[in-house]
C-alpha cells in the first residue's frame, strides 16, 4: 500500500513538472503584443501601436484621458463629501459608468474657464469695450460662473426628469408585477417580464437589480441599492414593502396588489395637484403678456381718436 501511494505520488509530481516545463518552453519567444499585432495583420487592419492608437475617436485617445488625468488632480484638493455626493447624484441621473465624479467635477471647471476665456476672446475682438473694462469683467466673471454651475444644473434637471420618468411607469410596472406573481411566477421572474415588456429607466433599474442578484448579492441589499440610485418615494415604499413581506412571510401578490392601488391612488392626486397649479402658473403670462395686448388693441384706436380730435390741445 505505502509502494502504490509513493508510486501516485511520483506520478502527479512528474505530471506537474512536464506541465511547467511545456509552459515555459511555448511562452519562451513569445510575445503577447506581437501576437495581437499578427492578428491584425491576418486581417488587413493596422500592424503598429501607433495606428492602433490614431485609429480610436479622438475623444477616447486624447479628451477623455486628460479630462481623467485633470480630474484627479482636482480630486485632491475636493473633499471627500463632494466626490460621494457627486457620485450619487450621477447614480441617480442614470449616468453612464464612465462618467467618474472627477471627471464631472473636472468638466465643471473647464466649462467655466472656456466661457470666461470666449468673453475674454469676444471683448479683446470689439473695438469699443476693453476686456480690463469694469464692466466688461463683471459679464466675464458672470460667464465663469454661469459655467460653473451649468453642468450641476443640467445634472439636476436630468435627475428629475428622471424621477418623473420612473415615477409615471411606476403603476404600471406594478400592475404587470401583480399579475405575473398572482399567475405563478416568482418575484425575479415577474421582475425580467417588466424589463423585457418596457424599455425605459424603470425597466433598466430592474435589470440592473436581476444582474445584481446574478452575481450573488441578496435580493433586499439589490433592491435597496436600486431604491438609493432612484431617489423616489414610491420606491422607496415599494422597496420596504417587498422586504417586508420577505422577511415576515406574507403573501408577495397581497402585497403588490396593495402597493398597486396605492400608486394609483397617488399618481391620481400628483394629476389634481398639478391641475390646481395651472390657474397660478396661468397667472404670469397672462398679466404680463396677455392682458397688455388686449388692451392695446381695444383701447388703441379710441386713443388715437382722442388724440386726433384735438382734446388734448388744451393741456
Amino acid at each position: 500500500m505505502v509502494w502504490v501511494s509513493i508510486l501516485l505520488l511520483l506520478i502527479v509530481v512528474g505530471g506537474a513538472v512536464a506541465l511547467v516545463v511545456i509552459g515555459l518552453r511555448e511562452n519562451r519567444g513569445t510575445d503577447t503584443l506581437s501576437k495581437r499585432l499578427a492578428e491584425y495583420a491576418e486581417r488587413g487592419e493596422v500592424t503598429s501601436l501607433e495606428e492602433i492608437e490614431l485609429s480610436q475617436p479622438f475623444m477616447e485617445r486624447v479628451v477623455y484621458p486628460a479630462a481623467q488625468r485633470f480630474g484627479e488632480l482636482a480630486q485632491r484638493f475636493t473633499p471627500q463629501n463632494a466626490i460621494t455626493e457627486t457620485r450619487r447624484q450621477l447614480e441617480m441621473a442614470g449616468a453612464p459608468r464612465w462618467l467618474e465624479p472627477t471627471l464631472f467635477l473636472s468638466s465643471r471647471l473647464l466649462f467655466g474657464l472656456a466661457l470666461g476665456a470666449l468673453m475674454v476672446m469676444v471683448f479683446s475682438l470689439s473695438a469699443s469695450t476693453s476686456p480690463f473694462e469694469m464692466t466688461s469683467l463683471l459679464i466675464i466673471g458672470g460667464s465663469i460662473f454661469i459655467g460653473f454651475f451649468l453642468p450641476n444644473m443640467l445634472l439636476n434637471r436630468r435627475v428629475r426628469r428622471r424621477q418623473v420618468e420612473v415615477t409615471k411607469a411606476m403603476p404600471d410596472a406594478m400592475d404587470l408585477l401583480t399579475i405575473c406573481v398572482e399567475a405563478g411566477l416568482g418575484f425575479d421572474a415577474a421582475m425580467k417580464k417588466v424589463v423585457e415588456k418596457w424599455d425605459n429607466d424603470l425597466s433598466a433599474a430592474f435589470a440592473r437589480v436581476l444582474q445584481e442578484i446574478q452575481l450573488g448579492k441578496l435580493r433586499r441589499e439589490a433592491l435597496r441599492d436600486m431604491s438609493d440610485r432612484l431617489g423616489v418615494d414610491e420606491i422607496n415604499t415599494f422597496v420596504a414593502a417587498v422586504i417586508q413581506s420577505e422577511q415576515l412571510g406574507v403573501s408577495m401578490a397581497r402585497v403588490l396588489r396593495v402597493q398597486s392601488d396605492a400608486m394609483r391612488i397617488r399618481r391620481r392626486q400628483l394629476a389634481e395637484e398639478n391641475a390646481q397649479r395651472a390657474p397660478v402658473k396661468m397667472l404670469l403670462p397672462m398679466a404680463f403678456l396677455i392682458f397688455p395686448t388686449i388692451m392695446i388693441i381695444l383701447l388703441g384706436p379710441a386713443v388715437l381718436q382722442i388724440i386726433r380730435s384735438g382734446a388734448f390741445s388744451n393741456f
